[in-house]
């Protein structure tokens, strides 16, 4: 789950993490009477879900609360990247002398909590690795021990951080793993962590991607999720039990099974085909829940078949034809589908489905090779 800049902010706020003093505006008249409050020039930030918002120009500086009302409503309905602009974040103007990274990240390989930091700061992170590699420094967290002080001043060090900045730099950077940590996050990182002319540190962005897994631990998080700005598909999904990604091919993949659907999306793409989605509905045969499968899938425009591959292993593959088959009723599909049923019960439903005329497969590699002759109106 993404959150929005100015609700990041506030979480690394409440572990101690410096930010500029500002509020969140919904109209152009709110924009004023928050830069009026703060009686200094101001930043004017949309909020959307996605980067790069200061070269769309969703990002300027207002000197007067009657700069900060036009630039508000320039920005507000704006279109960013496909996302509308519903909200802007009213921040007090920071004097930045030096713009830093600062972030956290979870690495899958190594199973650990990495900090990275960058002299380079204000651009993004993945740019640096690829055109300065040597700009960007990185620790790796015990999980038993946690971020320890010494480890943040290898960063300062390693950044080439003035050394009366090490303290503010150090409490910064346990500040953003305790607020890592006690989200439950994926990512957080400061970007940009600036230098003022005061020679203090401040957060003046903010990123945060919590995992959605861990959300049952945290209900007031997950009160922040911005409906307005998910994908509908992936809505659906989250609401329906079911792990769903969409990709950019033609053939969606309805599979029981990460591991399963892993392997379904392999074959497709040997034979030849681009998957159009991983979608993983879990164990059960509900109708329901498989209709929903169906609903998320087919409203990709750019499916043109649909392989749909079962492994029954408790589940009977009986009760996941007669599932299936009350589900396409439901969302009358009009692409062609080729299903592979396997396991207990698999003859029961494969002739349950011969009965209504949907072509099976008993190999993955028969049922991936008449998928992509299917989407490519080739005769199954």
């Amino acid at each position: 789950m993404k959150l929005h800049e100015f609700q990041a902010k506030r979480i690394f706020a409440r572990y101690g993490v410096p930010i500029p003093k500002g509020e969140v505006a919904n109209t152009a008249t709110q924009a004023r009477e928050i830069a009026q409050s703060l009686g200094k020039p101001v930043v004017i930030k949309s909020q959307v879900l996605v980067g790069g918002r200061g070269k769309a120009g969703g990002i300027k500086l207002a000197r007067t609360p009657d700069e900060a009302e036009a630039i508000a409503d320039q920005i507000l309905g704006m279109n960013i990247k496909g996302y509308t602009v519903k909200r802007v974040l009213v921040d007090e103007a920071a004097d930045i002398q030096k713009e830093l990274y600062l972030g956290l990240v979870i690495d899958r390989e190594r199973r650990r909590v990495v900090m990275m930091a960058s002299s380079e700061g204000g651009v993004d992170i993945e740019e640096v690795a690829a055109t300065k590699p040597e700009a960007i420094h990185t620790t790796v967290i015990d999980p038993f021990l946690g971020m320890r002080s010494y480890q943040a001043i290898g960063l300062a060090s390693g950044i080439n951080l003035p050394k009366h900045l090490f303290r503010p730099f150090t409490q910064i950077a346990l500040s953003l793993y305790q607020a890592f940590l006690g989200s439950d996050a994926e990512l957080a990182e400061i970007n940009p962590l600036v230098i003022q002319g005061d020679g203090s540190l401040l957060a003046v962005d903010g990123k945060m991607v919590l995992d959605d897994n861990a959300l049952f631990r945290h209900p007031k998080l997950e009160e922040m999720r911005d409906l307005d700005e998910e994908d509908p598909a992936e809505t659906e999904a989250r609401v329906n039990g079911l792990s769903y990604v969409k990709l950019d091919g033609e053939i969606g993949c309805m599979v029981n099974g990460a591991g399963l659907a892993m392997a379904t999306m392999d074959i497709v793409k040997h034979y030849g085909g681009e998957p159009a989605n991983f979608l993983d509905i879990g164990g059960g045969a509900r109708a329901e829940k498989v209709a929903a499968a169906l609903r998320i899938i087919l409203s990709d425009p750019n499916v043109k078949a649909v392989l749909v591959n079962i492994f029954g292993g408790i589940t009977r593959c009986d009760e996941v034809a007669r599932g299936l088959l009350t589900a396409i009723d439901e969302v009358k599909p009009n692409v062609p589908f080729v299903i592979r049923l396997v396991g207990t019960n698999e003859k029961e439903g494969r002739a349950i489905l011969a009965e209504a005329n949907f072509p099976t497969a008993t190999t993955l590699a028969q049922a991936a090779q008449m998928a992509v002759a299917a989407a490519r109106g080739e005769t199954l």
